[in-house]
């Protein structure tokens, strides 16, 4: 099997389990792919004949999974080198909570096993995809997002006033300090801590949750996922900041903002001892209750 490996910090912890794993697909002989930022940090023992790949660049088509190791940051990343090409991602949890990884760090060995035996389904996650009245030369790279969109406040203490319309219909100018659009997948994300609703992967729907809004009667808002967004945003200051997942842009204000979901998909391996509602329960101890047995 050719399987790539990413790994986008370099603290102890992340280098410690990408080479056991690295160690552990050697003795299996499968063919590997390395992140050449990683490659630096292993033995010529650990890099044998594998191949290397530019972690700016796209993933090659050749690979069958990606292995991304480290947490939901890692993850979030390792899409910007999958991109369209359909390679299935496999997390493999090295810091702490790892809510999007299916593999965790101390049930390494006895993971990999189940997966190389297919012991695991694959999940399909919708992107959002944005595009911007206003070219922006760095965002044109990757304009997707796996988790959330969000708009923030910049250089200001001074909320926003955040014109949005659905469907080329009008919805509400939001006065808050943000607004963040997720998918499902980032619906445990940034949106849950601001007070929005928890929906699992399949689920065909996008969120809209204004970050401390000053309308009391503002709510978070569901819409299909066919939804095509339409946000304009003016403010005090010349521009706002625009988040997609872990990349940040500035933004000059009432540059319009198209969001709509993803013309594809990102998948990701989720293995069979393994589900939504259990990571749910374990992770974010939704629903614990002492008066529940289970």
């Amino acid at each position: 099997m050719n399987i790539g490996i990413y790994c986008a910090f370099e603290n102890k912890s992340t280098l410690k389990y990408a080479k056991e794993t690295i160690s552990l697909l050697n003795q299996m002989n499968h063919s590997l792919s390395i992140d050449s930022k990683l490659a630096k940090h292993l033995s010529e023992k650990l890099k044998k004949n594998h191949k290397f790949f530019d972690s700016d660049s796209t993933v090659d088509k050749g690979i069958d999974f990606l292995f991304s190791i480290g947490g939901d940051g890692t993850l979030l990343r390792s899409i910007t080198h999958v991109k369209s090409t359909e390679v299935p991602i496999l997390g493999i949890n090295a810091g702490k909570l790892g809510f999007l990884t299916g593999l965790q760090k101390e049930s390494l060995n006895e993971g990999l096993r189940d997966f190389f035996q297919k012991k695991y389904k694959l999940v399909r996650r919708s992107l959002i995809e944005v595009k911007l009245s206003k070219n922006l030369k760095a965002f044109n790279q990757f304009n997707y997002a796996l988790n959330e969109v969000t708009i923030n406040r910049k250089n200001s203490t001074s909320m926003l006033s955040i014109e949005t319309k659905i469907d080329s219909k009008f919805l509400t100018t939001f006065w808050a300090d943000g607004l963040i659009i997720a998918t499902p997948t980032g619906s445990t994300g940034y949106s849950l801590s601001s007070g929005g609703p928890i929906l699992s992967p399949q689920t065909k729907n996008l969120i809209l949750n204004p970050i401390s809004p000053h309308n009391i009667n503002i709510r978070p808002l569901i819409l299909p996922e066919k939804s095509n967004i339409k946000i304009k945003v003016t403010g005090k200051g010349k521009n706002h900041l625009m988040s997609l997942d872990s990349r940040i842009f500035s933004v000059p204000n009432q540059t319009e903002i198209t969001l709509k979901k993803a013309p594809f998909s990102i998948f990701t391996v989720e293995l069979e001892n393994d589900n939504f509602l259990k990571t749910l329960s374990n992770k974010l101890f939704w629903g614990k209750d002492t008066r529940n047995k289970q």
